[in-house]
């Protein structure tokens, strides 16, 4: 029976790194980190616990090299030859160590209080302090259910907030920008995100704002993979979907291709 849960660990890890190579452009990734982990209780304390009993980095060209359907498949060997960190007990959930973690060390975090609970019924972002503003983009990813941070403005080179996701597989970290605007972002604070995000080690980096975003913003994004641009009518529905939020946005004109009841 163990050797039997050590194959099906075996076998899920491989399934998952097929299904993230499948899903994404071989332009853009050319490597899936996982870290395979399990939820239970340990035996020991009573405790909650998310054992890692299966980490690797695999490469999209040696992954591209196995048959995974194949009748003589050993999934164990497989992930050796990928060079695999796999727990030698995983029935007893002996964990490994874990190849990456989100690593916030390169971010100046600083605390802060709730802006939720003090806004009025209908809010406008744009008459909102910065600081507000920035705060209560945070708690929207938190209700979108992301762990943020707020980091420490001028000094982390236009990061407003940091935010991890963990799935299975690993935590990701992304650099969100907080742009209160009433005009339409410039397309230089789009492609400075890029440099931010390899700079700070970040998987995505996110701009979230009061206005839009233009073609050349949303080309340059597509092209990146990574970046992902949230405009005002689309801030506006995730208030109201995640924070039950009724937003109104003053934009002093409709921007283009919006509608009327998109800002109220």
């Amino acid at each position: 029976m163990h050797d039997a849960y050590a194959r099906l660990v075996a076998r899920l890890a491989l399934r998952a790194l097929d299904e993230a190579f499948s899903v994404t452009p071989a332009a853009f990734v050319e490597s899936v980190t996982l870290n395979g982990r399990v939820n239970a209780t340990a035996r020991a304390t009573g405790q909650a616990i998310r054992a890692c009993v299966v980490s690797l980095v695999a490469l999209r060209k040696d992954f591209a090299e196995l048959v995974l359907d194949g009748p003589r498949l050993e999934p164990q060997q497989c992930l050796h030859r990928l060079g695999a960190t796999v727990s030698k007990h995983p029935h007893d959930l002996e964990p490994v160590t874990p190849v990456v973690e989100a690593d916030l060390s390169r971010y100046r975090i600083i605390t802060e209080t709730a802006v939720v609970a003090i806004l009025n019924s209908r809010p406008d972002p744009l008459r909102m302090n910065p600081y507000d503003f920035e705060r209560l983009v945070r708690e929207l990813f938190e209700a979108m259910g992301y762990e943020t941070w707020r980091t420490q403005g001028s000094r982390d080179d236009g990061v407003d907030a940091v935010a991890t996701l963990t799935d299975p597989t690993r935590s990701t970290i992304f650099a969100i920008q907080a742009k209160r605007s009433r005009n339409v972002v410039p397309v230089n604070t789009v492609r400075a995100m890029s440099g931010v995000m390899h700079d700070k080690d970040a998987g995505y980096g996110i701009v979230v704002t009061t206005s839009w975003f233009g073609k050349d913003s949303y080309d340059f994004a597509h092209r990146n993979g990574r970046l992902r641009l949230i405009d005002g009518r689309n801030l506006k529905a995730l208030l109201a979907e995640h924070l039950n939020i009724d937003a109104l946005i003053g934009l002093p004109k409709v921007p283009p291709g919006w509608q009327v009841g998109d800002l109220v």
